[in-house]
């Protein structure tokens, strides 16, 4: 039986909001998820629950600064460490909630959120599973960028994500569009930065994904000084968790039942 706690938390001013899954027992034992761009909590649907029921351990999920029901961003401005900045933030949170040690499992930006935290907090990361993460910027994904924005312009991709993200949309989307499609940020990279990762990593990924090509994987896989292994899905797009569901799960588990 699974024990469901929701709270908000002061972060540096600002108010996070927080999904706190936990077995009946202590366990020790806590796997982070973190969102896409475009995400929240609650976007994550059962994915916590079936995590945290198939690993037997802890499981925190939480929405970023600007997203579901955390509080607005400053601006929709962002800088082009972004995804680092969030990463320390996420320190933050993790030393607020007192969790010395966690494991973690990101989506897209998450996934990329993830792997800043092993390069940063090495110390701290049990393990990351990496699905669809971005290291490097390819026009593969500003095609994608131009396309979802081209969606929330002239389809009710807009309506649906405010179900979810309320007024906050409008800044959350711009935010994730005008930086990737802005010209200085076309020369962004993590790679030179992940031989600091030392914590065992999984990256997942379809190989149609319509946000990245498997150079994200390779790069990846090849550049940190841990275990490091890669699963590719067949004829599966960016989100393998949501389109191969028990596929992933499968492997996930299979994996962090070792090193979590």
């Amino acid at each position: 039986m699974l024990q469901i706690e929701k709270q908000f938390i002061d972060i540096g001013g600002k108010k996070v909001f927080v999904k706190h899954i936990r077995q009946t027992e202590n366990v020790g034992r806590t796997l982070v998820l973190l969102h896409d761009s475009l995400g929240c909590v609650t976007l994550w649907r059962d994915w916590p629950e079936l995590l945290a029921e198939a690993l037997s351990c802890d499981i925190i999920v939480y929405d970023r600064v600007g997203y579901g029901l955390s509080d607005n961003m400053d601006t929709p401005i962002r800088t082009k460490d972004y995804l680092k900045q969030e990463a320390i933030f996420l320190d933050q949170l993790l030393v607020s909630l007192a969790l010395e040690e966690v494991a973690l499992f990101g989506h897209s930006d998450g996934a990329s959120i993830a792997l800043w935290y092993g390069i940063l907090y090495s110390h701290k990361t049990k393990a990351i599973v990496s699905e669809a993460a971005h290291v490097i910027v390819e026009e593969l994904t500003l095609e994608g960028v131009k396309a979802s924005w081209l969606a929330y312009q002239t389809t009710d991709l807009k309506q649906r994500l405010t179900k979810y993200h309320g007024g906050k949309v409008d800044d959350l989307v711009h935010a994730w569009v005008d930086t990737w499609l802005s010209e200085w940020y076309s020369d962004w990279s993590m790679v030179e930065d992940l031989i600091a990762i030392k914590s065992p990593l999984l990256f997942i990924q379809g190989d149609l994904d319509e946000y990245g090509t498997l150079n994200q994987l390779r790069l990846t896989v090849s550049q940190t000084q841990g275990i490091s292994m890669s699963y590719i899905l067949e004829g599966v797009g960016h989100t393998p968790h949501k389109e191969s569901k028990e596929e992933v799960k499968q492997r996930i588990v299979s994996f962090l039942s070792i090193y979590l």
